[in-house]
């Protein structure tokens, strides 16, 4: 739990609009914390379709990069996995070795956050299998305490810990 803004990273995933030039929620304070560059960097970007990702420098963030994607409003599994796919896709691109993930569509999208996390867990974990080495640190991060305890619910069947010996 925490402020995805603050993350020394290489990048942070925006759960933004189509239009990427700034909204409410995360995608507001994604576009406060890097500054009015990143409306304009944005712009030219000419929008971003539903499941799909655009990348942007972080400019005032301390992190490198911005995932800007557009997850569905309201229920949409396979949006919403192309979603978390395309992200990840530029993980890979652009080499980058840590990043923050974002609750997508969870907000003001209205995607069920039950649904979501679980979506969210599989397709990453099914990236992981076959790009372990392409990624040192995934982070979830979330603002309220009912996505934490989410989080907290869903990730040990994606992500088991092994019993220490």
């Amino acid at each position: 739990r925490g402020d995805v803004t603050c993350l020394e990273i290489d990048a942070v995933v925006n759960a933004a609009n189509e239009s990427l030039l700034g909204g409410g929620g995360i995608d507001g304070a994604i576009h406060r914390a890097a500054g009015g560059k990143l409306r304009k960097y944005n712009a030219h970007l000419h929008g971003c379709d539903t499941g799909c990702t655009k990348i942007s420098p972080g400019f005032c963030l301390p992190a490198k990069f911005i995932l800007n994607t557009v997850g569905p409003v309201g229920e949409n599994p396979q949006k919403l996995t192309s979603a978390y796919t395309t992200c990840l896709e530029l993980v890979e691109e652009y080499q980058l070795r840590t990043i923050a993930f974002c609750g997508i569509s969870t907000g003001i999208f209205g995607y069920p956050l039950d649904k979501a996390t679980i979506i969210a867990m599989h397709t990453i974990r099914q990236w992981l299998e076959i790009n372990h080495d392409k990624v040192d640190r995934i982070i979830f991060i979330t603002f309220l305490k009912k996505e934490v305890d989410m989080y907290n619910t869903v990730a040990p069947y994606f992500f088991p810990l092994k019993p220490l010996q």
